[in-house]
């Protein structure tokens, strides 16, 4: 039995992952595999795959590219989801500020830096035409409780998280959405370790057509929009949009999507160079 360790954030998009473990479906190509959630996020899994603590990554497409230009042996193998992430904008509840104007200039909370938290306030601050060399200020708080925490006793001024996972706190007036800021690219890839990659290939071939197969058919799964509600703790007609927005792949990332990532970050100056494409991108095709 080969072990892997996976990791991901406890958040919907990940529940093919769960239903892959719970019904066993790993167990006949004789892979064990040890799910690990990461409250942290982006930051703290591609700092897990750099300390060899999982074998394979489900991350935000912006910070593995992020990372790996900055040395992190693990490459892209495929494309988890392709539609982009909505990232929600929000202050607290009882905040002063009313439009994302008034946010220039103010604190950020980040859930640490390399993270899509931190990546995504610089895309924002493009598109409302900031100055990200002044207009920028973070404060970590490592994940979504430390957010909470944070805007509530104004540690810090406003959070970028994905706004159907904090849609339960805006229903709950500990949060105020401002806006929404999509991902300009696909948002979850699924990126190894490069030793696993040498060494595992048919494994990671076999894990990968099993979560393949549940994702071609995740929305035909019955009464899936009721699964995820209760699971996640979210209204059923938040789910059922989401359902609608999110489209899952089955293939790899494109070189004109690592371009165009490549080409936003260095614009914003948070990569300082760029890689080629088989630098960041593995094949497994025989």
């Amino acid at each position: 039995m080969k072990n892997v360790r996976i990791g991901g954030v406890p958040e919907h998009f990940n529940y093919a992952w769960y239903l892959a473990l719970k019904q066993g479906h790993f167990k006949p190509h004789d892979i064990n595999v040890r799910w690990n959630d990461y409250f942290g996020g982006t930051g703290q899994m591609t700092k897990a795959l750099r300390d060899n603590e999982i074998d394979i990554a489900v991350i935000l497409t912006e910070g593995i590219i992020k990372d790996i230009t900055e040395g992190n042996p693990c490459k892209i193998v495929q494309v988890f989801v392709k539609s982009p992430l909505i990232w929600g904008i929000h202050v607290a509840e009882n905040s002063a500020f009313k439009q994302l104007s008034e946010l220039k200039g103010q604190r950020a909370a980040i859930s640490r830096y390399g993270s899509g938290s931190h990546l995504m306030a610089y895309v924002n601050a493009l598109e409302l035409d900031w100055d990200t060399a002044s207009d920028l200020r973070f404060e970590v708080v490592k994940d979504l409780d430390g957010a909470v925490d944070a805007l509530t006793h104004q540690k810090a001024d406003y959070f970028m998280w994905e706004k159907f996972t904090t849609k339960p706190l805006v229903d709950q007036n500990t949060f105020r959405r401002l806006g929404d800021c999509p991902t300009p690219w696909p948002c979850f890839v699924i990126a190894v370790r490069d030793e696993f990659i040498a060494n595992e290939k048919e494994t990671l071939q076999a894990i990968l057509k099993v979560i393949n197969t549940i994702t071609s058919g995740f929305k035909r799964i019955p009464e899936i929009d009721t699964i995820i509600s209760e699971r996640y703790e979210q209204k059923n007609d938040d789910v059922k949009n989401w359902l609608a927005l999110t489209e899952w792949s089955q293939e790899n990332i494109s070189p004109s999507t690592v371009e165009a990532v490549q080409n936003q970050l260095l614009k914003l100056d948070i990569i300082s160079k760029k890689l080629p494409f088989d630098q960041l991108v593995a094949s497994l095709e025989d």
